[in-house]
C-alpha cells in the first residue's frame, strides 16, 4: 500500500513545484532522500540495559532497527573512549520515510509542549534540513510509563534540490509548521 503523504507528493506536490519555479520536467523537483534520525546516548551508552532500551524505543519510532554508533576518538574532557556506544542511528528510505513524516508533523510534532514552529535556519547549504527533539515521547508509539529518562532526537531530512529555498517549499507542502520569520 503506498502511503499517504508520497501518494499526495507525486499527484499534486511534485506539479505545483514544477509549475511555481518553471522546471523544465518532473524529475527536477526537489525530493526527499532519506530521514537521518539519531540518539546520542553520551555516557549511558556504557550501560548494556540503558542501550536495548533506548534501542527499543527507537524501533517503535521508526519501524526500523536501530545502528549503536560508536566513538571515533577518545577524549577526556567528554569522558569518551574509542570504540564505545555514542548512541543510536536510523536512516529510513521510501515508504517507511514517508510514513514517518506523516507522522512527525501531523502526530508528534503537535504534541511538544509550547511549540511555536520549527527555525527555517536549520537548512544547510545543500538544502538539507536538521532539527532537533528535546523529549522522544512525544511520539505515541513510546510508552510513557516504561521510559526510564526522557532523550533528544536530532532528525536530518535529506532532500535532494537546487537551492534551500526549493526544500523550505517542499517541507511547507508536507505541512511542516514552520516559525513565521518577522521583519523588524
Amino acid at each position: 500500500m503506498i502511503p499517504r503523504l508520497k501518494e499526495l507528493y507525486n499527484k499534486e506536490i511534485k506539479l505545483s513545484l514544477k509549475d511555481k519555479y518553471n522546471f523544465k520536467n518532473l524529475n527536477m523537483a526537489p525530493e526527499v532522500e532519506k530521514i537521518v534520525i539519531n540518539m546520542g546516548l553520551g555516557i549511558d551508552g556504557n550501560d548494556a540495559k540503558i542501550v536495548k532500551a533506548c534501542e527499543e524505543d527507537l524501533s517503535k519510532i521508526t519501524g526500523q532497527k536501530p545502528v549503536v554508533t560508536k566513538f571515533k576518538k577518545s577524549i577526556s574532557n567528554f569522558k569518551t573512549r574509542k570504540n564505545t556506544n555514542a548512541g543510536l542511528k536510523v536512516t529510513l528510505r521510501k515508504n517507511k520515510m514517508y510514513e514517518f513524516i506523516d507522522r512527525l508533523v501531523n502526530i508528534a510534532l503537535p504534541r511538544i509542549k509550547d511549540f511555536r514552529g520549527l527555525s527555517s535556519k536549520g537548512f544547510d547549504k545543500f538544502g538539507n534540513f536538521t532539527f532537533g527533539i528535546k523529549e522522544h515521547i512525544i511520539f505515541p508509539e513510546v510508552n510513557f510509563d516504561k521510559v526510564d529518562k526522557i532523550r533528544g532526537l536530532d532528525i536530518t531530512i535529506v532532500v535532494k534540490s537546487n537551492s534551500k529555498e526549493h526544500s523550505l517549499e517542499l517541507l511547507k507542502k508536507f505541512n511542516f509548521p514552520f516559525m513565521i520569520e518577522r521583519s523588524n
